[in-house]
């Protein structure tokens, strides 16, 4: 059966019940935050009390909340504020308030900083002029503020803007301070670090002067220019980073660099709450082997190394030492026993180095302890009970669809604390008493509720309805089939609205397939996006499956990639295949396939490696060749090209361009600066040397996504070539 006969997706609505309203693709794309099931915004516990604030909808009023006050008091709004603030220094919203006490708020709108105290009607501004300068940080008891500008660190003196101290003074561009360093890897976010009372300021640095420069041309100039940006590519020279720690009453820095060789990662900066050391995770280049050493703020000595780990494929610490208390000792997240758990490390421990090689935790060496034995993966630390000494975290759980809440005490007393399966959000109250639970699932758009700490339910807060119940749209539904090793792979399976077993569909597989990734979660509409459930009201099924190498799966399933990317992850794709193909309704000569980044590498993969299984394939900014792509991510799972010749060479898609069978576009951003354009080029010039027909769509000006109102024009662009295609 065919059901598509049609050219132009945009202005096309489908025929639907008087009950239901149609939706065109491009409101599918621009309104998909506009239908997501509406949340509470801006919860947060008042300092000190239980009692709570939120947003209003509009976000310009702040209200206030009790267990026994239905109704809302308004605390301020916009309006008030903004008759106390300078004409050039007015705000548009209250997002991203925060209490210092129980009766002052602290607001930073980017470009001013400033406290409103409730009781006194009064408002200080600490801060403004910021829009001109980059990466605030601001420390709310001390009222510092570090900021970079081009590529130096500075730091306010006072609190009028803009008289400031210069901490690092590199006219060299080169070497660029105080930003994000090792491409956002490794869990690296920032950076710029205050000690706990700002005595100190840390930064990372990173020496780019090897590291080979990128061209992106800006059409936007008559002529084009040319933009540099430093792309250090799988096996050449890469950036060599420092530490620098910024004495605030000495006004000097101390740099530390890697003990090892130079161009070795410095990650997970923390420095201790006495503000006497910091902790540092080095890892080799090879990303094999870890060390957490400690060191001296004062003087950047290092002191002694407190954790070791080796491992034959890689090593990724992604959390920074986790301080529970007033003391040095810390949790660190490691995933060495297969993963991600949680363990107690003893900082005052004399001894200087070992390796821990996966050994029972009743053997561990003395001053580590393993808190959580969890056969599944932890998340990440929520929220820390001092008092009761008890850790608020979240994990899978048994279902790795899920993300759970849990606590546990130092003894590895472990319990749950979600009270439903989903994909939850946790907000503790400062005296410990009460948490904030919402959550989603398949089958829940959003519940939120205040439970007491001991499980009972302490207040209803809200439970949306499904915004997408007055559309026709199709329907998504979660399960999981056998992989080749044994595996559970999940799947998430868009069906039309009015789905009938007794008809043939064709199938849109959607692909993404990277590490850290997980495209089926157990949250409304089961992750997908909202032009899935477009396209299969019109006719189609849309099929993800998160093969193995995907995220929040353990150690075992997520390493079987190693120095062979594509392999193991195209293996489990044809196993969706097959079952697709199992399936009575499942028209199996018209499948597609579309995915982006990793999932546009997997497309182009799949076209080519296994030509014949889907009719036509759309691959958005894939990688072509590992080769071409960063030396941080490329070579944790591929290892150096010189290293790994084989796997770089069977990966390689320019080898297999003669065996294109279906119809094939290829789509890149022209300033893509994370998959750069040469691996696209590099493959289109193969196919025209190999006289292979195929087809490539620019979008000028756009990096590694196509963003705004043009993503519209994206996924018209994606949904009509598979759409025309797969006849």
């Amino acid at each position: 059966m065919r059901f598509l006969m049609f050219t132009s997706l945009l202005l096309i609505t489908y025929s639907v019940s008087a009950q239901k309203k149609s939706l065109t693709l491009t409101e599918s794309v621009l309104k998909q935050r506009a239908l997501s099931p509406q949340r509470t915004v801006g919860f947060s516990w008042i300092k000190n009390k239980s009692e709570y604030t939120l947003l209003s909808t509009d976000y310009k009023s702040l209200l206030a909340y009790t267990f026994d006050q239905e109704s809302e008091k308004v605390l301020c709004t916009v309006d008030e504020l903004n008759k106390l603030l300078p004409d050039d220094a007015k705000i548009q919203n209250l997002y991203g308030y925060e209490w210092l006490s129980s009766e002052e708020l602290l607001l930073n709108t980017g470009a001013l900083i400033f406290t409103y105290n409730l009781t006194s009607k009064s408002l200080n501004i600490i801060h403004r002029g910021l829009e001109a300068v980059n990466n605030v940080t601001y420390h709310a008891n001390s009222k510092k503020c570090a900021f970079t500008m081009d590529n130096n660190v500075y730091v306010y003196l006072k609190s009028s803007y803009p008289i400031y101290a210069s901490v690092t003074k590199n006219a060299n561009k080169n070497i660029v301070s105080g930003q994000s360093i090792a491409r956002n890897e490794f869990g690296i976010e920032k950076g710029l670090f205050w000690s706990k009372n700002a005595n100190y300021l840390a930064f990372y640095q990173k020496d780019e002067r090897e590291v080979a420069a990128y061209p992106l041309l800006d059409i936007n100039t008559t002529p084009g220019s040319l933009v540099s940006i430093k792309y250090p590519m799988a096996g050449q020279q890469s950036e060599k980073p420092r530490v620098g720690i910024y004495n605030c009453k000495t006004k000097k820095t101390v740099f530390i660099k890697p003990s090892g060789n130079a161009d070795d990662y410095l990650t997970n900066f923390a420095f201790t709450p006495d503000e006497k050391f910091c902790i540092i995770a080095e890892i080799n280049r090879g990303q094999n082997e870890l060390w957490l050493n400690v060191f001296d703020v004062k003087t950047g000595k290092k002191i002694k190394t407190l954790w070791h780990e080796k491992n034959q494929k890689w090593v990724e610490p992604e959390h920074p030492a986790y301080f529970i208390g007033e003391g040095n000792d810390f949790i660190w997240m490691s995933e060495k026993d297969g993963f991600m758990n949680m363990y107690l490390v003893d900082f005052d421990r004399q001894i200087t180095e070992f390796v821990f090689e996966g050994k029972p935790m009743e053997v561990l060496q003395e001053g580590i302890k393993q808190i959580t034995n969890h056969r599944f993966v932890v998340k990440d630390i929520l929220e820390v009970d001092a008092s009761k000494k008890l850790i608020y975290y979240s994990a899978t759980g048994e279902n790795p669809c899920n993300t759970m809440v849990y606590a546990t005490d130092l003894n590895g007393n472990t319990k749950v604390v979600s009270k439903n399966e989903g994909v939850h959000r946790f907000d503790l109250s400062d005296d410990g008493l009460y948490f904030y639970d919402g959550y989603s699932s398949l089958m829940m758009p959003n519940h939120e509720m205040i439970y007491t700490t001991n499980g009972k339910m302490a207040k209803f807060i809200k439970q949306s309805t499904n915004p997408m119940d007055e559309f026709a749209l199709g329907v998504s539904e979660i399960n999981s089939i056998k992989g080749k090793d044994g595996s559970d792979l999940y799947y998430r399976m868009v069906k039309p609205s009015n789905f009938d077993p007794k008809n043939k569909y064709p199938v849109l597989v959607y692909v993404y397939g990277g590490p850290h990734a997980q495209m089926v979660t157990n949250s409304f509409n089961a992750g997908a996006n909202l032009w899935m459930n477009w396209l299969a009201e019109q006719g189609y099924m849309v099929f993800t499956l998160d093969n193995r190498g995907s995220g929040e799966r353990g150690f075992a399933f997520e390493s079987q990639i190693h120095r062979q990317l594509g392999m193991v992850e195209m293996e489990d794709q044809l196993s969706g295949v097959e079952f697709l193909k199992s399936l009575p309704y499942v028209d199996s000569e018209r499948l597609a396939v579309h995915g982006w980044s990793f999932g546009g590498f997997m497309t182009t993969s799949l076209m080519l490696r296994h030509a014949g299984v889907f009719n036509v394939g759309v691959a958005g900014g894939p990688v072509t060749d590992w080769k071409f792509y960063e030396v941080m991510y490329g070579e944790r799972y591929m290892d150096l090209p010189e290293e790994n010749k084989e796997g770089y060479e069977a990966n390689a898609l320019t080898n297999y361009t003669n065996n294109l069978t279906g119809k094939l576009l290829l789509i890149h951003g022209t300033v893509d600066d994370v998959v750069v354009m040469q691996h696209n080029y590099s493959l289109i010039k193969k196919f025209v040397e190999d006289g292979k027909q195929m087809d490539f769509f620019p979008y000028p000006m756009h990096k590694h996504n196509v963003t705004g109102k043009d993503r519209a024009h994206l996924m018209e662009k994606v949904l009509t070539y598979v759409i025309e295609n797969n006849q």
